[in-house]
Order: C-alpha cells, then structure tokens, then sequence
C-alpha cells in the first residue's frame, strides 16, 4: 500500500452533496474527452463539491489519466478525484483503488452515457458513497 502524500484523515469535512453545475461540468468535460479518460481534481466548501481543479500535465489516454499531483498545492478544500471511465463502467479499476488509498477520501467516477445518472462516488476505501445533487 502507498503512502499517502496528504494526511486527509485529520480535521476532514463531511463532504455530503456536490453542486448540480459542477456535476454538469464533470460530465461535459468527460464527454468531450471520450473516447479518453478525463481527470481532475475535487474541492469542496462546507461539505458540498463545488469545484473542479485541473492539473497541469495530466495525461489522458483510452485506459488512463495520470495526475501530476506534484503540481497540486497545499488545499485542505481539496478532497478527492474524478475521472471518467470511456468503457461505460463506473465501478473502480485496481489502480482506481491504489488511487482512492493514497490521495482524498470522495472520488467520482463518471462514464458513458455523461448524464446526470451515469457516475459514482467512492471513499479512500472503494466503498460506495452518497452523494447528493444540490444546486
């Protein structure tokens, strides 16, 4: 198992909704990365995800993103991924889970067909979490 490069364990945030605009982006932006993977990187405000923060450098391709999360500062509103799945699976892969261990406790994972009812979220565990729409 990695280590993790932020403790997000201490003082975290219930994080329980995400903005319905912000869903909407992640979902475009998946769209239009298709037919490869989106990436990015989540922020929350008094519990609910209203942010998408793009790193620079992030590799998109057909199987992966790949996150320079060296180039992510210091954030303690930072609380996790997104990243789409082009195979039409929101379940998390082997290297998902490595991921979700390592960086945040609220990862989403977005796929085909973008809508408002094709993702999923999951804690640093890979267990599946709610998570409400909220305007």
């Amino acid at each position: 198992m990695s280590t993790p490069l932020f403790d997000f364990t201490k003082n975290r945030p219930q994080v329980t909704a995400i903005r319905k605009r912000t869903l909407k982006m992640l979902l475009e932006a998946s769209k239009s990365s298709y037919p490869n993977e989106f990436g990015g990187i989540l922020r929350e405000e008094k519990g609910v995800i209203t942010e998408l923060i793009l790193l620079p450098g992030t590799i998109s391709g057909e199987r992966s993103a790949l996150f320079k999360l060296h180039m992510l500062p210091v954030d303690s509103s930072v609380v996790g991924t997104v990243h789409s799945h082009p195979s039409g699976s929101c379940r998390p892969s082997d290297a998902d889970l490595d991921l979700f261990r390592s960086f945040g406790y609220c990862h989403i994972i977005v796929c085909e067909p973008y809508d408002l009812k094709s993702w999923a979220c999951y804690d640093g565990f890979g267990e599946r979490r709610p998570l409400e729409i909220v305007k």
